[in-house]
């Protein structure tokens, strides 16, 4: 190297020397470019340094420059919030971006919830979220869920921290599924049409089963027949309804099922079958002569098997009703069958054992009541039921807890009523009468029969065990801690039951809170089907021997015995009573005769605290003296699923000087000591008194706000004894009108 050129050399070394970057600042390539300052978030501790180092808790990704800064995690996203559609059950999530958004603009989201099922459906979706709103459907009815809102960023991978996250909780109320969606006709032929339509929007719980109700054109809605379909694991459920007629018209409709209730029909179609119908010539003449000529091969046939059969027949034998069906003019008419064991009800002939009837057969019908639990109950073998304890007493023996070993090994847990030794026939006939009553029942709002032992003793009815008892009792425990929807679902789901049960042609003639029995999810069910119905021509009797429950029996049925469905919608209406006001006793304490007399003239129960006008409405409804202007339990299935759809038909609160009629007066309340026993709020009678509250007039001034400085401060209480003091103010009231 010349001289010249290492002098260059050296003052190059130098320079550089002179620019390596001193702590806190670094410089990306060796060179003679200038040193930077650290980013932020970032530090250099030693010369020399090519980029400086993130302080901990703070990153760079791969693609960051080492220029950019050193970011972090975000915080928790804000302000989340979960809203529940009252109609549907879809819950809303919705939040603001983190306060701390770690210095990065590339924040996503993702949801977590743990109780979720696994068909729960999240919309946009529940990762990668870059929204602040989800939409959350497929969630069960009654059920609380939480849900925890992660916040992340590119460098979230980085942390060893906890993922920041927000959690809310929310709990769902729709019973039922949503409608189906798409119902369509997908092949029609003479005698059978192929039906197709889409999972309901909202299921609201697993499918159990998909009900199509179909009916003639001409027919009105009660000739409709019904016909069950199981799901099968695709986005579109098919099935296909056979033994129509040639050239009629149909209209069908189907709903589906979860285990609380039906949800809604679908909108119908209407479809014609195709060929030619009954009505054209050449069918009835291919008919008459048919029909004919069947006709004389079984009255021949029929000679020869009822002259065997009455010779083989040394014992009496059940007595069967049933029906040979020959087209007519007036419809079809009634012929005895030959074929032993049909069973003719309400102009289908069922065969037992064989499929459920859509009627109910009263088991009285039967001249041996084993025959009929034969039929409609299934015999369990003693062995298969372990008694766990006593959980009540009836008039025929014990109420007990236990387990149901099935088929597949598993135990069920369930009821099981014991036939006390001792009985006399007639308590065994009626024993054995309420299984097969129940038997013939298949609905989720009606208590179901697991089976009968009657091969051993004791005689035993083993029914589901349903976890919460009474609902009367239910409701006084939990006063005030249910919504006012939840009450309404309560109510639509013994309304549905009924509406079953009606349709069954079955009277339960004790419809009241009490012997409706609450599950889980608040899922109601009707009870009690062990009534003995008449000992004596015309008489009723409740299983205890008692009297007529006066305060819900019609009117109708008090002074004529005359016991339908619609006495059966009166007692609803009283139940609804019940139910809205957490279990309260019907007309109070009055007596019986007060009772009788005061309908007699009119008087209908008050609505209760905070009651919406709509819900005493239908109450009043049900309480029309005439019976044929009372609605039908389809119709009040109807009109709450239509409460339960739009809330807002909730908000008006009924108002107590609406009504016109007042109560008759109570001989027995005489102090406001009295009083508080009669409501079961004596533990307070030395706060009244210490307060100079004496009399009964006095009592009726008071508000709601009186209540903490009285030293009530319990709400159910406050909600109890405000009740008691709408009582007070309407015996006032009619003493008042009384005098003018």
């Amino acid at each position: 190297m010349r001289e010249g050129e290492d002098s260059v050399h050296c003052l190059t070394v130098k320079r550089a020397i002179l620019l390596v970057c001193p702590i806190g600042t670094y410089k990306f390539e060796v060179g003679n470019g200038q040193c930077s300052p650290c980013p932020a978030k970032s530090h250099a501790d030693h010369n020399r340094t090519l980029s400086c180092t993130c302080i901990a808790g703070y990153f760079r990704t791969e693609t960051d420059r080492p220029s950019k800064a050193c970011t972090a995690p975000p915080g928790p996203p804000k302000n989340l919030q979960a809203k529940v559609n009252r109609e549907t059950s879809v819950i809303t999530l919705s939040w603001e971006r983190p306060a701390d958004t770690g210095g990065r603009s590339d924040i996503k989201y993702w949801i977590n919830c743990p109780k979720c099922p696994n068909d729960v459906h999240f919309s946009p979706s529940y990762s990668d979220l870059i929204s602040n709103e989800v939409n959350v459907s497929r969630l069960a009815s009654y059920t609380q869920y939480t849900f925890y809102i992660y916040s992340q960023n590119a460098v979230s991978k980085y942390s060893k921290d906890s993922d920041s996250y927000a959690a809310t909780n929310a709990s769902t109320f729709s019973s039922v599924p949503s409608a189906v969606r798409n119902f369509e006709i997908k092949q029609v032929s003479q005698t059978s049409v192929v039906l197709r339509w889409d999972l309901p929007e909202f299921p609201n719980g697993k499918i159990l089963d998909y009900e199509v109700c179909y009916r003639e054109s001409s027919e009105t809605i009660e000739k409709s027949k019904y016909h069950t379909q199981s799901p099968i694991n695709r986005e579109f459920q098919e099935t296909t309804i056979d033994s129509l007629k040639a050239g009629k018209e149909y209209e069908y409709r189907v709903r589906a099922r979860t285990e609380v209730g039906f949800g809604s029909y679908s909108e119908p179609i209407v479809v014609s079958t195709t060929g030619l119908g009954e009505d054209d010539p050449v069918t009835i003449t291919l008919l008459a002569g048919g029909v004919s000529a069947v006709l004389v091969i079984m009255v021949l046939c029929g000679s020869v098997v009822l002259l065997v059969f009455y010779k083989k027949r040394k014992v009496k034998e059940p007595i069967y009703i049933y029906q040979q069906m020959i087209p007519g003019e007036q419809g079809q008419k009634e012929m005895p069958a030959l074929t032993e064991g049909m069973v003719y009800t309400n102009g289908e002939v069922i065969l037992p054992k064989m499929s459920k009837p859509r009627t109910y057969i009263d088991p009285k019908t039967y001249s041996d009541p084993d025959l009929a639990v034969q039929d409609f109950a299934t015999e369990i073998e003693a062995s298969k039921i372990s008694i766990v304890e006593v959980i009540g007493g009836g008039e025929f023996g014990d109420v007990c807890s236990g387990y149901l070993r099935m088929p597949d090994s598993t135990t069920r847990k369930v009821a099981v009523k014991t036939l006390k030794p001792g009985v006399s026939e007639r308590d065994k006939i009626d024993f054995l009468s309420e299984a097969s009553i129940m038997g013939q029942f298949d609905h989720p709002n009606v208590v179901r029969l697991m089976g009968v032992v009657t091969k051993t003793r004791p005689a035993m009815i083993i029914t589901e065990f349903i976890k919460n008892g009474a609902l009367d009792q239910y409701l006084r425990e939990n006063d005030g801690q249910l919504t006012l929807m939840q009450l309404v679902q309560v109510l639509r789901g013994i309304a549905s039951g009924m509406c079953y049960l009606a349709e069954m042609n079955f009277v339960h003639r004790d419809l009241a809170a009490r012997n409706i029995l609450v599950g889980e999810k608040l899922v109601c069910k009707v009870a009690d089907f062990g009534l003995s119905r008449s000992k004596e021509e015309g008489a009723y009797e409740t299983k205890s021997g008692g009297k007529i429950p006066i305060r819900w029996t019609s009117p109708e049925a008090i002074s004529y015995k005359k016991f339908t469905s619609a006495s059966d919608v009166w007692s609803y209406g009283v139940l609804m009573w019940e139910v809205v006001s957490f279990g309260e006793r019907p007309y109070w304490n009055w007596s019986n005769q007060d009772v009788i007399q005061a309908v007699e003239k009119g008087y209908r129960l008050p609505p209760p605290m905070d009651c919406p006008e709509a819900v005493h409405q239908l109450m009043l409804d049900c309480w029309q003296k005439d019976r044929l202007h009372r609605p039908t339990f389809a119709t009040i299935v109807s009109i709450l699923e239509r409460m339960i759809r739009m809330p807002s038909t909730l908000s008006a609160k009924a108002k107590r000087e609406s009504l016109t009629h007042t109560a008759p007066q109570f001989s027995k309340i005489q102090t406001v000591d009295d009083w508080l026993d009669n409501i079961k709020m004596g533990r307070y009678k030395e706060n009244f008194a210490d307060a100079g509250l004496f009399k009964l007039g006095e009592i009726a001034r008071l508000s709601h706000s009186d209540l903490p400085r009285l030293g009530v401060t319990l709400v159910g209480h406050q909600k109890k004894i405000m009740k008691g003091v709408e009582v007070i103010r309407l015996h006032i009231e009619q003493i008042e009108e009384t005098l003018v």
